[in-house]
């Protein structure tokens, strides 16, 4: 349950550092304070600063200021220190690209020189200066990224794949924060990735996964760059870094797959492996005849031909053999082959003509099934495969071990040759495109880290294998209908070049309560990095759960699709009406959702007094959602060998509408800054200055979604705010536009909103009558300025827009 105020203008919150983590093998933080290379200002020189103010940097200045450089073993950027005692063997180049909208020498790569070859190096850059706390992605497992935050190099996790740093001026307040990234990136055949030290330095890991792959220098190792705004700091990065690799490209030079905007069901924690026929037919109809039908369908695991040759040699092994199965034919298996459906062509169009589906995905494995194919299959063996095992980076095995890798390590992998991958995966995506399929959900991607030895190493055989399927997406299934899974390991991220969906965290695992918070927490921090290449996939979800409405509203919050995994019959509709419109659309934010600013450098989940904010925009409004992530679980990092036992923690915290980043974008030219801020389970409303805040507070596992709306002035007495439908998570979702005429007699506000439901908006003063497609409806309007009435439903096709008009006469 939420409960908030309204407080008086002031800063937004800053909450408190949590202190660092601690990691397996990786010791605890000892954060040393280190002297810089800058002389301090003599008195004399102190009182004529005083007296006679310093005119303002030029342009040029300042751009040096702010350019990163390698003096003395120091590196700054942002014209802050932040690496001391660098050794000598460090390079830093520039970064730049013809073209590229960045300041001169802001960005740049770090490197290194070793003094023999290796296919592995581990190079030390330096420590951390003092005054810098850090947000760390990191592979807590080999296939998936969590959040870590901390201060000082030792704690700095093993496979950091994006480190965000924060150098703030006390005295200058949220004008005093330089913002650094450092991004291990690719190299040519090499891949790096961050870690500490038990000695407090930063160190860059430089491997290619193949001992006959090997080099003695790092050009352009990690990335880095320096800004005002992280988010901004971010975007520009990724842009700037895929122009100048060539080897991936930035989510807004992408084709965006139309299933997004509609509502899904997803197989999966329905059935597992037993997913049939039957089965699905029934989930399908009871979603639809609750009212919220799915237009897009994930048929997961459980529909492919696959053997265990383990299982049939020794039962003994069954249990540790469940991930090594293997793919014996492209074609579906005898659960979709008989009485119920005479093939997956027959079920696809049923699925379509009876059930409205629009958009049908399969899933599969990246090489075919978990180990791989059967290299003795006559339906493969035109592929040439092989029998290969893997074999981890330290750097994996230094965090958390997976036991589906203790399997695929035990009993190998049967790999294609990747001079054939393109008509293996060809081949498949033509039979299912045939049968009316189209797209597929690939999982299981990280594995070929482990598998290049004799392929050129770890990044040129991901790159191989990731290029030919978006090459089979396009040529079978045309509009780049491609979900992304376990694929969090920087050769897949910098390797896509088309994909423009990817999974955000490891799954949602309903019958794992401690796992939910995590869960919501891990997908917003990885959408920080992933957002910029990808529209993060925030995984499917239980509708009947005791988290379902946590899950929700996060999905609703998160720019990407909103999929249920539901058994059949068992929902939730009170939960589904909130993000699902009656023809099976979704109102989806506009970027990917992340958490606001001050949340960066928070520990969301154990510091047992940080809320969660998430924050997204639409084409009129923002949305900053609001959750208590703490108490229900730990992070899964580090292992503890005793049980979790959660618990209810209420936390008071704050927002503010300047914590929705580009807000002043989105409002117009007739904007005084003012916003109206619409709770969505209180129902409350406030008018809010920009750095005014409200007060939310917060039971373990509660959550309030807020939608921020500038308020426009279309006269002096005519002060609009448009919420859209208050019914939903995402209320503005549903906005298109909003504009106003005026003649002698009134001023007329003109709104195009999706409906069905409940239309809100703000209004400083009650309307004389309001209009829907012509007709006049009965309205309320309250103290606070809630004006509000129902949209009826659409007669005509789907997606259809009404027209509102709130008329106020002239006085």
């Amino acid at each position: 349950m939420a409960l908030t105020r309204l407080m008086s203008p002031r800063l937004p919150c800053s909450l408190p550092l949590p202190s660092p983590p601690s990691y397996k093998n990786i010791s605890g933080c000892c954060c040393r304070r280190l002297l810089t290379h800058r002389a301090a200002m003599p008195v004399a020189a102190q009182h004529l600063s005083t007296a006679t103010p310093t005119p303002p940097p030029t342009p040029q200045r300042q751009q040096q200021m702010m350019a990163a450089r390698l003096e003395h073993g120091s590196l700054h950027v942002g014209g802050r220190e932040l690496l001391a005692r660098a050794p000598p063997n460090v390079t830093l180049r520039p970064a730049g690209v013809a073209g590229a909208e960045v300041a001169p020498g802001a960005a740049a790569f770090l490197g290194a020189r070793a003094a023999a070859p290796s296919s592995r190096h581990v190079f030390p850059i330096g420590t951390l200066a003092s005054g810098w706390r850090w947000l760390s992605l990191f592979r807590f497992k080999i296939w998936w990224m969590v959040p870590a935050t901390g201060a000082g190099a030792a704690a700095v996790p093993a496979e950091t794949q994006m480190l965000l740093l924060e150098s703030r001026d006390a005295a200058a307040g949220e004008q005093g924060a330089v913002y650094a990234l450092m991004l291990p990136v690719l190299d040519g055949d090499f891949r790096a990735s961050l870690q500490g030290s038990p000695e407090d330095e930063l160190q860059f890991c430089f491997e290619s996964g193949d001992p006959d792959i090997q080099t003695m220098e790092a050009v352009d190792a990690v990335f880095i760059n320096s800004g005002d705004n992280p988010f901004k700091l971010m975007k520009e990065s990724i842009k700037l870094l895929s122009k100048i690799k060539g080897t991936f490209r930035h989510i807004e030079d992408k084709e965006i797959p139309a299933n997004l905007d509609w509502f899904g069901w997803c197989t999966w924690d329905a059935f597992y492996k037993a997913v049939n026929p039957t089965g699905i037919e029934e989930g399908l109809q009871s979603l639809r005849e609750g009212g919220a039908p799915p237009r897009f369908l994930i048929i997961d695991d459980g529909w492919q031909e696959t053997v265990d040759e383990v299982k049939e040699v020794d039962e003994t092994l069954r249990e540790q053999s469940v991930f090594a199965q293997r793919l014996t034919d492209l074609k579906e298996n005898h659960k979709f082959r008989g009485e119920t459906c005479k093939n997956l062509g027959d079920l696809v169009k049923t699925i379509k003509e009876k059930h409205g589906v629009k958009f049908v995905y399969m899933w599969h494995a990246l090489l075919g099934y978990w180990g791989g194919v059967l290299a003795t299959s006559d339906a493969m063996k035109e592929y040439n495969p092989k029998l290969a095992y893997p074999v981890q980076s330290p750097g994996n095995v230094a965090n958390l071990r997976d036991i589906a890798m203790d399997s695929l390590e035990k009993f190998g992998v049967g790999i294609i040759d990747p001079d054939k991958i393109y008509e293996f995966y060809n081949d498949q995506h033509s039979y299912l495109s045939g049968v009316g399929v189209d797209g597929v959900k690939v999982d299981v991607q990280n594995v070929l880290e482990t598998l290049g030895h004799g392929f050129g190493g770890r990044v040129a055989v991901t790159r191989k294998y990731q290029h030919a399927l978006e090459e089979s997406i396009a040529q079978n299934f045309k509009r780049n209908n491609l979900i992304c899974c376990m694929s969090h390991n920087s050769d897949s991220i910098f390797s896509a070049l088309k994909s423009a969906v990817a999974r955000a965290s490891e799954d949602f695992m309903p019958r794992k309560p401690t796992l939910q918070t995590l869960h919501i927490a891990s997908v917003a921090f990885n959408s920080i990095l992933l957002g910029e290449i990808f529209i993060p996939d925030w995984d499917m979800f239980h509708s009947k759960h005791e988290s379902a409405e946590f899950h929700g509203a996060a999905r609703a919050l998160s720019g990407g699709g909103v999929y249920v995994s539901d058994k059949p019959g068992v929902h939730d509709f009170s939960v589904l009406k909130k993000l699902v419109l009656p023809d099976g659309s979704i109102l989806r934010a506009r970027h990917a959702g992340r958490p606001t600013r001050d949340c960066l450098f928070n520990d969301p989940v154990m510091d047992g007094k940080s809320l969660l904010k998430i924050w997204n925009l639409n084409n009129l409004s923002g949305v900053i959602g609001v959750f208590n992530c703490q108490g229900a679980g730990q992070w899964v990092w580090p292992v503890n060998d005793t049980a979790y036992v959660p618990t209810s923690i209420n936390i008071t915290g704050c927002l503010s509408p300047s914590e929705v980043e580009s807000l002043e974008e989105i409002a117009g030219h007739n904007w005084n800054g003012d916003s109206a801020a619409y709770a969505f389970n209180s129902g409350s409303l406030s008018r809010l200055q920009k750095h005014q805040n409200l007060e939310v507070s917060l039971s373990t596992m509660a959550c309030e979604i807020y939608t921020i709306s500038p308020i426009k002035v279309f006269s002096e007495t005519v002060q609009f705010a448009p919420l859209g439908l208050i019914n939903m998570f995402n209320s503005g979702g549903a906005l298109n536009d909003v504009s106003s005429t005026t003649d002698s007699s009134a001023t007329t506000v003109h709104v195009r909103c999706r409906g069905p439901g409940r239309f809100g908006a703000y209004s400083a003063t009650r309307p004389e009558l309001c209009r829907v497609s012509e007709q006049e409806v009965e309205f309320s309007h309250t103290e606070d300025g809630l004006l509000a009435f129902d949209l009826p439903h659409c007669s005509s096709h789907d997606g259809d827009l009404w027209h509102i008009e709130i008329v106020y006469r002239t006085s």
